[in-house]
């Protein structure tokens, strides 16, 4: 079993009347409300986070791309993962996982190409390269890919970082959205052929079939919570199982929002409030935003896939009274409490969802960095330990670098202790 720490970076200081005066916190929100004084302190804190979580043993640390937002700061995936880089080498497994280089939106795309094999030769083969097509917001608001091309953007992209990692000649490119005269990486990734590739997305029909024919994992994106995503995740295991594939559970990962305190009721006063702040303030989001027309395909359409912002969206938890932390907990959207009380929902999901790999959302809202701090150390010891050896006599890692089989023993761990 694999755990990624992942950090969204929220902006934490939106004004408390912020849904009321607000169209969206993507997109149209003002950029007066940005206080670079705050977004200094933020943007530190969450580094210090990172580097806590490469020191506890997280056997990745994972960063993502979002743009013209408050719900993530963090533009560029490859200049956090630069920074965490040199301290990732210097560890026995940590890897670092791009679950976000939104390639269809780079022109051309071969600079994704680049920066992410220089960063594989940084931390000598340590990089996982997750490519998302990018939501709606991102892709065709933000950054005005219509909707139509977005897909066809990101396959002719893919190709050509592909073509580029592993082909040693150079190459003309003529796709229909970038034309290259000479493709000549330098430098070389430092895995061979190229870093594992994952596709991370929020449950388009497409994206399935590729990462099944292609055997790349897939990472579903969502906070719909676990009883809502087994729909989801159990098309991507039938989707394999109809094309004659094995059904390795580090073909799939799952994004989790995990909050851990000392007791169930400690953990509903430590994070209530900042959970209130995600849910409410960060996914303030307009359907119209969340998908553009023609955003999803006619085979995710006619299989009822949305996307999690529009599960999530505006009106959700529109009013204080719309949030219920046990409502919330109990349905599985967070996975929180107590170490015993974590461990045990979260070995459920896993199991449930037949998933290799967790991305764990341990910083989330407005929460403060101390809090961000304990909750990252109480997971990493108290938890993630423990689950790390649920997979390991029925199916080998895949997808993975090769440094990252380098398991740490957790002498005294074993899975009958829980």
């Amino acid at each position: 079993m694999k755990f990624i720490y992942v950090n969204i970076m929220p902006y934490r200081d939106l004004p408390e009347d912020f849904v009321q005066n607000h169209e969206s916190v993507w997109v149209t929100i003002p950029s007066e409300l940005y206080d670079a004084e705050k977004g200094h302190l933020m943007f530190n804190e969450y580094v210090d986070q990172y580097e806590i979580a490469v020191d506890a043993g997280f056997d990745a640390v994972g960063f993502n791309e979002h743009h013209g937002n408050a719900y993530g700061l963090d533009n560029s995936p490859n200049i956090m993962a630069a920074m965490l880089a040199r301290k990732v080498r210097q560890t026995e497994k940590t890897c670092i996982v791009l679950i976000g280089d939104s390639i269809a939106l780079y022109n051309p795309p071969i600079r994704v190409a680049e920066e992410l094999a220089m960063l594989d030769n940084i931390t000598g083969g340590r990089v996982v390269a997750g490519f998302p097509a990018g939501t709606s917001m991102d892709t065709n608001y933000v950054y005005g890919i219509p909707p139509a091309e977005l897909r066809p953007r990101f396959y002719e992209a893919l190709d050509l970082i592909k073509q580029a990692w592993t082909r040693s000649e150079v190459f003309p490119f003529n796709g229909k959205y970038t034309q290259l005269k000479h493709v000549n990486l330098w430098p070389r990734p430092y895995q061979k052929p190229h870093p594992p590739i994952w596709l991370p997305g929020s449950g388009s029909v497409e994206t399935w079939d590729y990462c099944a024919k292609n055997d790349l994992p897939y990472y579903y994106l969502s906070y719909s919570g676990y009883a809502t995503a087994k729909k989801f995740m159990d098309g991507f295991w039938e989707h394999r199982q109809k094309l004659g594939k094995d059904l390795n559970p580090y073909w799939a990962g799952f994004n989790q929002v995990i909050l851990v305190s000392e007791t169930d009721e400690r953990a509903q006063q430590d994070y209530e409030e900042h959970l209130r702040y995600m849910l409410r303030t960060l996914m303030h989001i307009p359907a119209k935003y969340a998908e553009a027309p023609g955003y999803r395909t006619a085979r995710s359409v006619a299989e009822s896939l949305v996307s999690q912002f529009a599960l999530h969206g505006k009106s959700r938890y529109s009013t204080k009274t719309d949030f219920d932390w046990k409502q919330i907990v109990e349905a599985g959207n967070v996975i929180a409490g107590s170490p015993a009380t974590v461990r045990d929902r979260l070995r459920e999901m896993i199991k449930s969802l037949r998933v290799g790999n967790i991305t764990a959302h341990l910083n989330i809202g407005s929460m403060p960095h101390h809090l961000a701090v304990k909750n990252i150390e109480l997971f990493s010891k108290e938890v993630m330990p423990y689950l790390h050896d649920i997979w390991d006599d029925q199916w080998p890692v895949v997808g993975w670098p090769e440094v990252a089989n380098n398991r740490l023993n957790h002498a005294g761990l074993a899975q009958n202790s829980v």
